[in-house]
């Protein structure tokens, strides 16, 4: 028995540190769809970070973490069901595009747009 939990815990630890390799690519395979969806989807209105229908809501760090928008379950949200002058892009886009574009804001909400 303590065999068998020796080598289930080897096995964990590659499981583990092989998912943790892994994650940088998902991480930038997702930022770069971000990227791509934003830019057909979103930099009308929110290009560099901006807002054009309300200027004081823009996508900037400071401003995200003013209107609680700062956690990718609250973009997801927001681009899910739109609001206040904002459409909704549910069935307009993939759960794994919305996901993705929330990442990317974040991304370059903290490099500055």
């Amino acid at each position: 028995m303590k065999r068998i939990l020796q080598a289930l815990s080897i096995v964990l630890s590659l499981v583990i540190g092989l998912g943790a390799i892994a994650l940088p690519a998902r991480a930038d395979a997702d930022l770069a769809t971000g990227a791509k969806v934003f830019s057909a989807n979103c930099a009308a209105c929110h290009a560099g970070g901006i807002n054009l229908v309300n200027a004081e809501k823009t996508l900037k760090k400071e401003a995200l973490e003013k209107f609680g928008m700062n956690s990718v379950a609250a973009i997801t949200t927001q681009v899910t069901n739109g609001k206040a002058g904002m459409p909704a892009f549910k069935g307009r886009l993939t759960d794994e595009q919305i996901a993705a574009v929330a990442a990317y804001v974040l991304d370059q909400a903290e490099k500055g747009w």
